[in-house]
């Protein structure tokens, strides 16, 4: 599924991944940040904390270690990580996801 056109006009988010690895559109409010990811290649993300996280997956699967505990999502699921939990992830080629986070400058914007 590609994503419509008015998300992918979105802001680009300036995260420390190359565009050819990962793509993250997002939409900025007041009180948080809802990311579109599309994984273009295959990569893993060490554990890590920060404030609340609430995610779904729109195609592909997603391998999540939340405080320790493993588990696979698949489209339609999804995934809450608690304000300073630590978490990791493995993310294959093709994965789309979209994450809110409670912090709404989580990312910078690019430009």
């Amino acid at each position: 599924m590609d994503l419509p056109e008015f998300i992918t006009n979105q802001p680009l988010l300036d995260i420390p991944f190359p565009p050819d690895v990962v793509e993250a559109y997002a939409i900025k409010g007041a009180h948080g940040m809802a990311v579109f990811f599309v994984f273009h290649k295959a990569m893993e993300l060490p554990p890590h904390s920060h404030k609340g996280q609430w995610g779904t997956v729109l195609e592909g699967e997603l391998t999540l270690t939340i405080g320790g505990e493993t588990r696979i999502y698949r489209p339609g699921e999804s995934y809450n990580i608690p304000s300073g939990v630590e978490h990791s992830a493995v993310a294959p080629a093709g994965l789309k996801v979209i994450d809110v986070f409670e912090e709404p400058d989580r990312y910078p914007l690019k430009g």
